[in-house]
């Protein structure tokens, strides 16, 4: 069932979450003296969230949706780790950032006020732990108002196929036992269920619930340098190359409902 496999995950972000808030990685101490964790793809596209309310759905432990709440939005993280959830409330005190986290998958996610968001975003390993991107569409289009706007910026799934994975959908997940991609993950061993999801299932499940696609975008380099064989050939620039080409490792989806 698909909920045991989300029981699987809640497991190994639990464990993850631990790690990655006191990893180099994702730099805590750097935020909380002002940097931001945002890259430039979703700055340069999502553009100003001043005054808007914007859900962040599997937000891990905060970092971005505080990031967007420090760009003036009325910011409410959503994620499955209740470890992660307590991190994030623990960093938003410490910020002293004005946000709300809730420990809920994003299948069983319902806000607790009647004013849909502005904005809907999700970012960087997000639907891959995912097994029905349909409902999560749902979600998505019962969460933003008339005239919001849903971003996503994430892995492109032709890096999976490059790494060995599947690239077309299948029922089943591929369970592994692997590290982190953080330096301090050392023996981490949890397992996780991880669902292989097309570009066009992607597309198509947006679409499905009514929701109109504005831009997609490609891009031949990722702004982590967080799978094998990167090259940062620019700052915060990692590419891969595949028989001498630049491999697509990230995309964006910008649509309104």
């Amino acid at each position: 069932m698909a909920e045991d496999y989300l029981a699987i995950n809640r497991a190994a972000w639990d464990a993850r979450a631990e790690l990655h808030f006191d990893s180099a990685f994702y730099d805590v101490p750097g935020f909380l003296a002002g940097a931001s964790s945002l890259r430039e793809i979703e700055l340069a596209e999502l553009g100003d969230v001043a005054g808007k309310r914007l859900l962040h759905l599997q937000c891990h432990f905060g970092l971005d949706t505080l990031s967007w709440a420090r760009l003036g939005a009325h910011c409410t993280g959503v994620d499955l780790s209740p470890v992660a959830i307590g991190k994030a409330r623990e960093l938003q005190r410490a910020a002293d950032l004005p946000a709300q986290f809730i420990c809920s998958d994003v299948y069983g996610f319902q806000r607790s006020t009647p004013e849909p968001f502005d904005i809907v975003y999700t970012s960087y390993g997000t639907v891959g732990w995912l097994p029905d991107l349909d409902r999560w569409a749902r979600v998505i289009a019962g969460n933003l108002a008339r005239g919001g706007t849903f971003y996503i910026a994430d892995f492109h799934p032709l890096y999976d196929l490059l790494a060995g994975y599947r690239y077309f959908a299948h029922a089943a997940p591929d369970i592994e036992t692997e590290g982190s991609y953080t330096e301090n993950s050392g023996e981490l061993s949890t397992p996780l269920a991880n669902w292989s999801h097309p570009m066009s299932e992607i597309v198509n499940a947006l679409l499905g619930a009514g929701l109109v696609i504005q831009r997609l975008n490609e891009y031949p380099f990722s702004p982590y340098n967080c799978f094998e064989g990167l090259v940062e050939r620019e700052p915060g620039r990692f590419y891969l190359e595949h028989r001498g080409h630049e491999a697509p490792l990230v995309f964006t989806i910008t649509a309104t409902r």
